[in-house]
C-alpha cells in the first residue's frame, strides 16, 4: 500500500504498468494538502524522460522500488499534458480524474507536490503526526551510509601477432683451392732409370687437375621460442569521495515554533 511512510521512496522509482509494461519513471509525488496522503505521481516517458505525465496512486502499489497502476501504457503516456507547477488546481484534478474514468472522493483536498526538504507542515504546531498514523511518539533519526564496492569490467585487450623480419647475417667460411707449384730435382741415381725412359728429345704435355672449394649456403627453420599471453592481477588503492547526508532532530519550542538557540 502507498502511504505517507514511502512518499520519499517514490521518486525515482520505476512505473509499470497493466501487463508489466514499463511506463517510465516518477518524476514528482503529489499529496493531499490535508492528510498529505500520496495522491498522483508525474511518470517520465519519452526519449531520455523529457515528458511527465499524471497517474493516479488510490489503486497503485509499491514493491521491491516499483510503482505498478492499473492502466495500460498506452493510457498513462496519453494522458492529459498539465503543467508540473507544484499544485493541482480543482479543474487539473478533476480533468485527471475524468480521463481516468474516476470520481473525486468527497473530503479529498487539493493536491499539491510533496516537497522532500520540508522540516514540518502548516499543521505541525497543532500537533499533527506527519510521520505516518501508526508511529510512537519517538522519531527515527536516519543517515546515509556510502557503500563501496568494485565491478569487473573490460579496460583492454591484449593480442599476440607473429611477423616476418629478414636480416642479412654476415659470417667468415674458411675455403682452400689448389695453385701449380713447379717441383725440380736434381738427376740422382735413385731416379735416373725414370728420367732416361723415354725417348732422348721429344715434345710432350702434362696436365693436373686443380681443385678448390666454394661456398654454398641453405637453411633450415628451427624452434627456439615459445610466447604465450598471461595475465597478473595489480592491486591499487583508489580514493571515492562522495556526499552523504544524515538527519538532525532538534528541540522545538513549541511557543515560538523555532528551534532554541545553542
Amino acid at each position: 500500500m502507498i502511504n505517507t511512510n514511502n512518499v520519499n521512496d517514490l521518486i525515482g522509482a520505476d512505473v509499470y504498468g497493466i501487463g508489466d509494461d514499463k511506463i517510465g519513471s516518477v518524476g514528482q509525488v503529489y499529496v493531499d494538502s490535508d492528510t498529505q496522503a500520496p495522491t498522483w505521481v508525474t511518470v517520465k516517458t519519452g526519449l531520455f524522460g523529457g515528458s511527465e505525465t499524471f497517474a493516479p496512486l488510490d489503486d497503485a502499489t509499491f514493491d521491491d522500488g516499483i510503482v505498478r497502476v492499473m492502466y495500460e501504457k498506452s493510457r498513462v503516456k496519453d494522458a492529459l499534458r498539465i503543467d508540473d507547477d507544484g499544485a493541482l488546481s480543482e479543474e487539473e484534478e478533476s480533468s485527471l480524474y475524468r480521463y481516468y474514468g474516476k470520481e473525486k472522493r468527497p473530503g479529498v483536498a487539493d493536491s499539491g507536490v510533496y516537497d522532500q526538504d520540508a522540516d514540518s507542515d502548516s499543521d505541525a504546531t497543532t500537533g499533527y503526526d506527519t510521520s505516518g498514523p501508526t508511529t510512537d511518539t519517538a522519531m527515527t533519526r536516519s543517515e546515509e551510509r556510502l557503500l563501496v564496492g568494485t565491478q569487473k569490467v573490460e579496460t583492454g585487450r591484449a593480442r599476440l601477432r607473429k611477423h616476418i623480419v629478414t636480416e642479412n647475417v654476415t659470417t667468415t667460411v674458411p675455403v682452400s683451392h689448389e695453385e701449380v707449384t713447379l717441383q725440380r730435382e736434381p738427376i740422382t741415381d735413385a731416379n735416373r732409370g725414370d728420367a732416361t725412359a723415354g725417348p732422348e728429345l721429344s715434345e710432350e704435355e702434362h696436365e693436373v687437375v686443380l681443385t678448390g672449394e666454394r661456398v654454398v649456403t641453405s637453411k633450415e627453420t628451427v624452434p627456439v621460442e615459445r610466447v604465450a599471453l598471461g595475465t597478473e592481477t595489480i592491486t591499487e588503492q583508489q580514493q571515492v569521495n562522495a556526499a552523504v547526508s544524515h538527519e538532525e532532530i532538534e528541540l522545538v519550542d513549541p511557543d515560538t515554533d523555532t528551534a532554541p538557540t545553542k
